[in-house]
């Protein structure tokens, strides 16, 4: 039975989309398969960048500390660093540029430059230690990278990483921060017309071969997945405001996610040009400090992963401060107990819980489940994002299941990213022969199209929204002299939804203690990473009839003791 809320979703979309809407809909065939495309926008972000600081000159648009910055201030700063990296750095169309920093008005900068200039603005893991980074940088053969000062440090450490690393100062205002980067020239140099075909970004992902793929998606997709988007929120908007009442308020969120994760880089920082929406930075997680915000700049839209929406939840002095500016909780990278929902329904003072489901692959776009929808299933991500997500449960062979049956969640949209960097093989098995892009989670889909996720095909763990390979974390355990078996899995934890933990024996002769262990693996992997429990087996590891270590048996037995 669809749900009023249902209906009015869709009556306002067709509105939206239609022939005669601002967000209509055209076509598009890629490798043979026609998908709907928003035809009224920008091809490529350079014009979306331009078209929307005319739109919103005078806005705020950056606020960090002391410092706030317009949508053309930001603008002007971001055209220079284009022009700066053509003539004084070199920079050709499809050149990899990196950026390895934390939050900051210069990473955006940075950012709308390199792809201005024609470059695929490549977003390394900030969280990422030395040997993570310089093998992230090699696999896609990265030319150029920006990086502040804790990145610098750690890429120092690295003999031959294979292409300059320049310091970024970016706890210095945001023109004093580019000041020599921008000072190495450009004046009037022309800049490069792009088009939707154009290759314009790689976010990397973890998947069950361990180490870290590089995505690789063109302006289209990209800018594409922003207006999937801005049309689920102009829509809510629609459905949200009583009596046609529209808000005096700026458009306003916290930048408490990663810009190097899809959720930060495409719904929150790109869509936020579209709705001239103010973003107010937060250096690091803190939920107090974020309700003070939330005040202080009245935050209509919170986003971060479960966790984060959770704490200002449950936070003793959360009725110390004002949150009633905030519409929606949202929340993605990892399911949202269904007590967590409910809570924040019934809770928070009128703001509403939304769940969003997407990957780096797909540019983020997948599903959402929001408000009442989300109260009466809280146990589902939702309904595929119109306009332009297609979505299949799949069998063995790419097939659709019948409804109601589990499969592979399979993803079709022009939103997709198009291959792996270098690893065509792994781009194709990522695809089924008719462009859905198969996500590795198993679901199925009740008789509304409400999808739920009920296990996962890769061996990954989602750590408070963040990818783990377990093949990644056992192969740093391995470099370890003393280790002869190792096996990584997922344990429960009420805060982070999973933490990695490990099975390990002895080579004969070898004693090891966990801190040592762990200590050696701080060295290696970044630290969300590193298992919080480690068990030391006694005997060989169980293995199948394949040779291959019994990981469903290792996890009955051990998530038991954890």
């Amino acid at each position: 039975m669809r749900t009023q809320l249902d209906e009015r979703m869709d009556a306002g979309m067709t509105a939206l989309t239609g022939t005669d809407g601002p967000l209509a809909l055209g076509e598009v065939t890629l490798g043979g398969i026609a998908l709907p495309v928003i035809a009224t926008v920008p091809d490529a972000l350079p014009a979306y960048f331009r078209h929307y600081a005319v739109e919103h000159h005078d806005k705020v648009f950056l606020v960090a500390g002391d410092e706030r910055l317009t949508f053309a201030e930001v603008q002007a700063v971001a055209e220079s660093v284009a022009r700066a990296l053509v003539a004084g750095f070199g920079v050709q169309p499809g050149d990899r540029v990196g950026i390895a920093m934390r939050n900051s008005p210069s990473w955006i900068a940075l950012y709308m430059g390199i792809v201005m200039a024609g470059g695929i603005a490549t977003l390394l893991n900030g969280w990422w230690q030395s040997e993570e980074l310089a093998a992230a940088m090699a696999e896609v053969e990265c030319s150029l990278v920006f990086a502040d000062p804790p990145r610098a440090k750690r890429l120092a450490e690295v003999a031959d990483l294979g292409a300059p690393v320049v310091t970024i100062d970016d706890m210095q205002p945001l023109a004093a921060a580019l000041s020599a980067v921008i000072g190495r020239g450009g004046g009037d140099v022309a800049l490069p017309e792009l088009t939707g075909n154009d290759e314009a970004t790689i976010l990397f992902t973890s998947g069950s071969t361990g180490q870290s793929k590089g995505a690789l998606s063109d302006h289209r997709a990209v800018v594409q997945a922003v207006y999937n988007y801005l049309a689920q929120a102009l829509v809510a908007l629609g459905i949200g405001t009583a009596d046609g009442e529209v808000s005096d308020l700026q458009p306003a969120t916290l930048l408490n996610v990663p810009l190097f994760h899809v959720t930060g880089e495409v719904p929150v920082l790109l869509q936020s040009f579209a709705m001239g929406r103010k973003l107010v930075m937060m250096p690091k997680w803190d939920a107090e400090e974020a309700m003070r915000l939330i005040e202080a700049e009245k935050v209509t839209y919170f986003v971060g992963v479960p966790l984060m929406s959770f704490e200002i939840l449950t936070h003793p002095r959360r009725h110390d401060y004002d949150l009633s500016t905030v519409a929606d909780f949202a929340a993605g990278g990892a399911p949202r107990p269904v007590e967590h929902v409910r809570r924040i329904d019934a809770e928070m003072g009128g703001g509403a819980p939304l769940v969003g489901y997407g990957l780096t692959e797909t540019n983020g776009v997948g599903c959402s489940n929001w408000r009442s929808n989300y109260i009466a299933k809280p146990s589902s991500t939702g309904r595929a994002q119109a306009p332009l997500v297609d979505l299949a449960i799949l069998d063995d062979h790419g097939r659709p299941v019948t409804q109601g049956l589990r499969g592979e969640i399979g993803i079709r949209s022009v939103a997709n990213f198009r291959e792996y960097w270098g690893r065509p093989q792994a781009t194709r098995d990522a695809f089924t022969a008719d462009r859905y892009f198969l996500s590795g989670d198993i679901g199925y889909l009740d008789e509304e199209g409400y999808l739920f996720i009920v296990d996962r095909k890769k061996d990954i763990i989602i750590r408070g929204g963040e990818n783990i390979s377990c093949q990644e974390v056992e192969a740093a355990i391995y470099e370890h002299p003393a280790i002869a078996e190792a096996a990584v899995f997922g344990l429960a934890d009420e805060r982070l939804g999973e933490v990695p933990g490990a099975v390990v024996l002895l080579r004969d002769g070898e004693t090891l203690t966990t801190e040592d262990l762990c200590g050696f693996l701080f060295a290696h992997i970044a630290a969300f990473k590193v298992p919080q429990r480690i068990w030391f087996a006694d005997g060989p590891l169980p293995r199948l009839g394949t040779e291959k270590i019994d990981k469903v048996t290792l996890r009955a037995k051990y998530r038991a003791l954890a």
